[in-house]
């Protein structure tokens, strides 16, 4: 069985409350409940936090799994650490985002991870997730 770490940074938690215009309504444990049942021959767990080194520190220990999936928010855009711990392991790391960086204001327009992810999927709301985790389990 593939087992897969969802990864999601600052204010997701927030999702189906914030700004539904551009991230949708849905919250992510209900998307996140729908996927599992998906996809039952794949372990996926998940991991939310608003603080940086949280966040580095499960990547760092992604080391048991066959990827992780990150949506690192705001922190795409300034965490030179962040792009450290993705370059400091071998697990796989999909980028992903809920909207369409390129679309958004200039300062998103640039991803300080991409560089040193296997990929990176925007603009398709909620379902970047499933194609993220459809990328590293058929790789």
């Amino acid at each position: 069985m593939k087992r897969i770490l969802i990864i999601n940074g600052a204010n997701l938690n927030l999702l189906g409350q914030r700004e539904e215009n551009i991230y949708g309504s849905r919250h992510f444990d209900e998307f996140l409940s729908a996927l599992r049942q998906k996809y039952p021959n794949i372990d996926i767990s998940f991991v939310q936090s608003n603080i940086e080194g949280t966040i580095v520190e499960e990547i760092q220990n992604g080391k048991d799994y066959d990827g992780i999936i990150l949506n690192a928010g705001g922190y795409t855009h300034t965490s030179v650490v962040i792009r450290d711990a993705i370059a400091a392991i071998k697990t796989p790391v999909v980028e992903v985002h809920i909207s369409n960086i390129m679309a958004r204001e200039e300062f998103r327009h640039t991803s300080l991870l991409s560089a040193v992810c296997k990929g990176t999927i925007f603009g398709f709301g909620l379902l970047s997730y499933e194609l993220a985790l459809i990328a590293l389990t058929n790789r």
